[in-house]
């Protein structure tokens, strides 16, 4: 069975308008994933969500068990997901309230579990696994965002790297300094592996990125958490059309 899933990020805590019909409780081999997965229905659609910091939001960027995560989506019958990022501006036009559907992602986290073909994968490595990450994410899904946030009078931002940071504090004005040279337009810390994992298991996957604050010293001064739960807020209600319409033409 094809399943389209959500996995919803900070200020993202489900998917407006959905009947919930079950919470899913899964054991994978990696571990414990955030929380159970919620079975809804949106419109006569049947999607699933997960919170990526567990409900309530509880875990840290680089404590998330992003093998845990994807490896019960797939056990559920996902095929395609879609990810919710909170995320900071860095190049032109990346302003506070910005949609973004990034086509590139960087690197810079450190320690995590980046991949399933480790030594405790389940029976034991049989294989090397290359995959191939050319092109981080779906062409077909990021088309399927970009449609649904013009169809609900967004302006997104086409195409954009993604620098993934390993957090959870924010980055110094010099780290944005460096992200900008290297060439990211916006910055987050759960890109990754969260993309690549899905790539080994096959599954479908994009990101529809919010950005909710200006990257360390852009604007100069420092950065007022305040002022990001504003922006994430806000922008949110947008972000929740998006994907509204995105299930609705699944």
């Amino acid at each position: 069975m094809s399943r389209l899933a959500v996995i919803g990020g900070s200020g993202c805590g489900g998917i407006d308008g959905a009947e919930i019909l079950d919470h899913k409780e899964s054991l994978t081999p990696f571990g414990d994933p955030s929380g159970a997965l919620q079975v809804c229905r949106f419109q006569g659609q049947e999607v699933i969500f997960l919170a990526r910091h567990g409900a309530p939001h509880h875990v840290p960027p680089h404590l998330v068990n992003y093998r845990a995560n994807l490896w019960a989506l797939q056990q559920a019958g996902v095929d395609r997901v879609i990810a919710v990022n909170a995320v900071g501006g860095i190049g032109d036009g990346m302003h506070p309230g910005r949609v973004v559907v990034p086509d590139q992602l960087i690197d810079y986290t450190y320690a995590r579990k980046h991949t399933f073909f480790d030594d405790d994968y389940p029976g034991g490595l049989t294989q090397v696994k290359h995959i191939d990450f050319t092109e981080p994410y779906d062409d077909g899904l990021r088309d399927a965002l970009l449609d649904a946030a013009a169809t609900c009078g967004l302006q997104p931002a086409d195409g954009g790297v993604y620098g993934v940071t390993q957090g959870p504090r924010l980055e110094t004005a010099a780290e944005i300094v460096r992200l900008e040279r290297d060439g990211c337009d916006i910055v987050g810390m759960t890109g990754l592996p969260e993309a690549a994992l899905a790539r080994e298991l096959g599954i479908r996957y994009a990101c529809l990125a919010l950005v909710v604050n200006w990257g360390a010293g852009i604007e100069g001064g420092g950065i007022a958490l305040a002022t990001v739960m504003r922006h994430l807020e806000e922008g949110m209600v947008p972000v929740q059309k998006v994907l509204q319409h995105v299930i609705r033409g699944v």
